[in-house]
């Protein structure tokens, strides 16, 4: 496929939110302003999260995205790419032993493929979109399940999902849409965690339009190694499941100087992978301070905060990155 000089480079809004407040017309012209000036660097497109909607109706924002979308338009922004973040919920659950539930969690899922394709057009919905993010197991009783009893509880548990899965591929497809299956560390969520445990919960899903977002945080945090690491990228790609790539440090702080595994991780992508590039940066917004126990200092937001000289801004650090990427891929891929 690509060696990495043609991959665009997206760059993710969960420096500045986890909720675009998207019937906030003040709040659309600050998202604006960010776009527009990292549009600036190179940046191609943005990874927007989707927030779950207040009630249980999931379709009840889908209006709301709409007069987004209008508005990014009008702002000059027509030709700028954009791709989601969803995460399923203990409402919207997919995995659930109760159908109705079930059913409901795709109803949830197809809406946000249709915000995804209003936002982006033939784009990606990416993100952890099997188990609710960062609901951990208990028994009746209230202990928490861990090792050999949550890997015995979450058995039956992707079976339920495969049959949604299924449904939303083909539902995505008819919309162009890659549905991208984000593996978390086991930091942050229960399951999945690897690269295998989504191949390996997709065995009864055939559409290839579910497919999985590789992030390099969590391979650094959670993965078995190098070697089954990149076998797993290759049976990806084989299945034509490879659909979203994240760079992001471990720390999921600023990448110069991090232990973000720059080599390891883009020799095995890319010869396989010739999509956007998303650069992943959580803030100390709500809600990663509490939820990512986030310790180290905001990286202040130009407009937003007032300026520091002994800390860099939301701008530098998205500056640093794309430049230090597109460094690490001539290295890697000199251009003869």
């Amino acid at each position: 496929m690509g060696t990495g000089s043609g991959n665009q480079v997206y760059f993710s809004f969960f420096m500045f939110t986890a909720n675009l407040r998207p019937g906030d017309a003040a709040a659309a012209d600050v998202w604006i302003r960010h776009i527009k000036t990292l549009a600036d660097m190179g940046y191609s497109g943005f990874d927007l999260p989707i927030a779950p909607p207040a009630g249980s109706d999931p379709w009840a924002d889908l209006g709301a995205y709409e007069q987004l979308k209008a508005r990014f338009d009008r702002a000059g922004l027509k030709t700028v790419g954009f791709t989601t973040n969803v995460g399923t919920t203990r409402t919207f659950d997919p995995t659930s032993p109760y159908s109705e539930q079930r059913a409901l969690a795709l109803e949830y899922l197809k809406s946000r493929v249709e915000i995804t394709r209003i936002l982006g057009g033939e784009t990606i919905m990416a993100g952890p979109v099997i188990f609710p993010y960062g609901q951990f197991p208990t028994t009746d009783s209230g202990q928490p399940l861990w090792s050999d009893a949550l890997q015995d509880w979450l058995a039956p548990r992707y079976l339920n999902a495969a049959p949604i899965l299924q449904e939303l591929g083909v539902y995505a497809a008819e919309r162009n849409v890659k549905v991208a299956i984000e593996p978390v560390d086991h930091w942050e969520t229960p399951a999945p965690n690897m690269v295998s445990d989504v191949l390996q919960a997709l065995h009864g899903v055939q559409s290839a339009q579910i497919g999985l977002t590789i992030d390099s945080a969590h391979v650094a945090l959670g993965s078995t190694g190098p070697e089954v690491f990149r076998d797993d990228v290759q049976t990806c790609a084989r299945q034509k499941r490879l659909h979203y790539i994240h760079v992001s440090p471990p720390d999921r702080g600023q990448f110069v100087d991090s232990w973000l595994p720059w080599d390891i991780f883009l020799s095995a992508i890319l010869p396989h992978y010739d999509g956007p590039l998303l650069l992943e940066v959580f803030n100390a917004v709500e809600p990663f301070t509490e939820g990512l126990r986030i310790t180290r200092r905001k990286f202040w937001i130009p407009g937003e905060d007032p300026p520091r000289q002994d800390w860099p801004s939301a701008y530098q650090v998205a500056q640093d990155g794309i430049s230090l990427l597109r460094e690490k891929i001539d290295a890697l891929f000199p251009v003869n």
